[in-house]
């Protein structure tokens, strides 16, 4: 986990095992004598100005004040917080207060963060690690005051608290929280199951050829390049929900990189491997495969930013083989990177440089927890309280089986990608990176590009994808189309065109100001995936007749999809 929410959990199983659960700071003002607030801040460099501060307490005490008088007057408080919907915490008077107590106390906590007289970026942080405290301190998350829990309990017998302290204890074991029903999947049966072949390895990638599902294709085939953060299969989960059978089923050739999930033996592997050696050698394979010059390019994330440097280098070179470019959910202008940047600064990239940059690895469970304190409820104190504390068993599910299948990263790729992204912002600015021997200006790509952005996105908010646009084509913005969805950074993107579910947004009129463009747009209901179908056709060249084999003389049948390389676990 990342180190505040690591210290978070361990300061949970502590209270938990000292049955003691009630943390002293719940049982204080944000504003008392006693309160430790004002000198976390203090310790933080962040100071309040003294009439913000005596307006807060003004509030504060207003609203303690009307809480205890209904509490006199036993009048149960209203409150409206998913984490506490369950009829227990409204119709008993302890935890009804419990609850309303808490979220007074976080809310002006958050309050009190959001005043500090501070740097933004300082700001950021602080608001963050009060965030994280608020989170971990709900009186949800501990037995002696969750009620639902509670009534578990009594109602089975103890069974749900034996059961509970079995999986907090196999959890520990295997050092991260357990989401879903693990034992339900297996890749290559129920997930990534699309049917294909290995024709070609190094030891970056894999690369998989899928069979075709309709009798005419198009004449330029569709290479994806996923993140390497994750396995590909998130594009592949099950049938109804496969992004890489849709694509096929359009009569798309699809190939797509499948990447090594990194041991010792490759601790040494830097970000121009993963450009000249990874996305530039899956073009030149595909383009071999095909016999195409031109093809369809994608690449989701991380991997839309290797694929986006691996074009600018091959134009650097004078090469051009994209036929289009589809991004999403994909930086190229890391100014704003979200609730990401409170994990990036000098200090932090210099101690990442000084342990992993010459060579290491960088553990895929850390990079899994980091995502994981980014949403807390969702993907730590939910399951803390279902799986612990009412000794439920996850039930199954596909995204979240992919969620904890986590890869690793080689350390020196994974500081330059902190440094020269993150950190400095250094992609975006013409020539000034040399990768693979080349300089790096992504206004050469030469192709149409497509790029999408999630409304909810936490991890590459949907303006900072926009921001493509001004970087892309620059002297021909009509080659360059935005379309906006519905969810976050994953439920956004899959979003399967069969279940006409969620919504979406257009604009043909690109301009440079994100908020104008979507007060412009159009929204349009169910999934964006028939809109990036009619794209892919438009670049896909004349219809052929199928391909009988995958592969070619050169680049034979290694073995069936999903390969090996993606049945590597990291744990």
């Amino acid at each position: 986990m990342s180190d505040n929410l690591q210290s978070m959990y361990a300061n949970w199983m502590q209270q938990v095992m000292k049955q003691n659960p009630l943390q002293d700071w719940m049982k204080q003002s944000p504003f008392g004598s006693d309160s430790s607030i004002p000198q976390m801040l203090k310790e933080f460099g962040a100071e309040l100005d003294p009439q913000v501060l005596r307006r807060l307490q003004a509030e504060y005490f207003e609203e303690l004040g009307n809480l205890w008088k209904d509490f006199l007057s036993a009048k149960l408080p209203e409150f409206n917080d998913r984490r506490f919907s369950s009829p227990d915490w409204h119709k008993q008077t302890t935890h009804a207060y419990n609850a309303a107590m808490y979220l007074l106390n976080a809310r002006f906590l958050s309050l009190l963060a959001d005043s500090v007289q501070a740097p933004e970026k300082k700001r950021q942080k602080i608001r963050f690690a009060v965030q994280q405290m608020i989170d971990a301190m709900s009186p949800a998350n501990f037995l002696a005051t969750n009620p639902e829990a509670q009534a578990k309990l009594i109602e089975t017998g103890g069974e749900s608290l034996k059961q509970g302290i079995t999986q907090m204890f196999d959890d520990m074991q295997k050092g991260r929280i357990s989401l879903t029903d693990e034992s339900a999947f297996e890749v290559g049966k129920n997930v990534a199951t699309s049917e294909g072949t290995v024709v070609f390895e190094n030891r970056l990638f894999q690369l998989i050829q899928f069979s075709p599902l309709t009798k005419t294709v198009h004449q330029r085939p569709l290479l994806m390049v996923p993140p390497c953060i994750n396995k590909y299969y998130i594009l592949d989960l099950q049938p109804e929900n496969s992004l890489v059978r849709y694509a096929v089923e359009q009569g798309n050739t699809v190939f797509l990189v499948s990447w090594a999930n990194p041991d010792e033996s490759m601790g040494d592997v830097t970000w121009d491997d993963y450009i000249e050696q990874g996305a530039i050698k899956a073009i030149d394979v595909v383009q071999q495969i095909s016999k195409q010059d031109k093809i369809n390019t994608f690449g989701f994330c991380v991997g839309g930013t290797i694929l986006s440097t691996a074009l600018a280098v091959l134009a650097d070179r004078e090469i051009h083989p994209a036929s289009s470019l589809t991004l999403l959910t994909t930086l190229l202008d890391f100014s704003d990177t979200g609730v990401l940047d409170v994990f990036v600064d000098e200090l932090q990239v210099s101690m990442r440089e000084q342990t992993l940059g010459h060579g290491g690895l960088m553990p895929g469970r850390d990079l899994a927890s980091t995502f994981s304190s980014l949403r807390p409820n969702d993907l730590v104190w939910n399951y803390v309280q279902s799986n612990y504390l009412k000794g439920q068993k996850p039930p199954a599910f596909d995204l979240l089986y992919w969620n904890s299948d986590s890869t690793n990263l080689p350390g020196p790729m994974f500081c330059w990608y902190l440094r020269n992204t993150y950190l400095e912002n250094s992609l975006k600015v013409p020539n000034k990176l040399k990768v693979a021997g080349n300089s790096v200006d992504l206004a050469k790509i030469d192709a149409p590009v497509f790029i999408y952005g999630s409304r909810e996105d936490h991890i590459v908010p949907w303006q900072a994808a926009f921001a493509s646009t001004a970087i892309l084509n620059p002297k021909k913005k009509t080659r360059n189309r935005f379309v906006l969805g519905a969810s976050g950074h994953i439920a956004g993107v899959i979003n399967p065109a069969s279940k006409n579910k969620r919504n979406y947004w257009i604009n043909e009129k690109i301009g440079t100001d994100p908020q104008q463009w979507l007060d412009g747009a159009q929204e349009m209901p169910g999934s964006w995936w028939p809109e990036w179908a009619q794209f892919l056709t438009e670049h896909g060249g004349k219809m052929v007749k199928a391909p009988l084999k995958s592969g070619n003389v050169v680049y034979i049948e290694i073995e069936p999809a999903p390969g090996r390389y993606v049945k590597v676990r990291a744990d």
